[in-house]
């Protein structure tokens, strides 16, 4: 990502209604076009769901949330999250 100068690039009446909000800094403009959620490119996101499904599972056939905490190497807080979220 290169910088470029506002005026090169931008009408004069825009230039000046963005110095109405930035004086002398830097504005990051994302490309257009639709941006994909956290996750979905490298399939982390539905790995998650996987193993939160496991969790659950797990627990309701009888696991402790102590036994799930160290199988899964989270905390017991992040367990109860998981577990108990709808």
């Amino acid at each position: 990502m290169k910088y470029v100068n506002a005026h090169t690039v931008l009408p004069e009446r825009l230039v000046e209604e963005l110095q109405n909000y930035v004086q002398a800094g830097y504005i990051y403009i994302p490309a257009a076009g639709k941006k994909k959620r956290w996750g979905k490119r490298s399939g982390y996101r539905k790995e998650l769901q996987l193993r939160n499904e496991s969790i659950r599972q797990r627990y309701v056939s009888g696991c402790t949330i102590d036994e799930l905490s160290s199988q899964y190497a989270l905390s017991h807080h992040a367990i109860k999250k998981i577990i108990y979220q709808k």
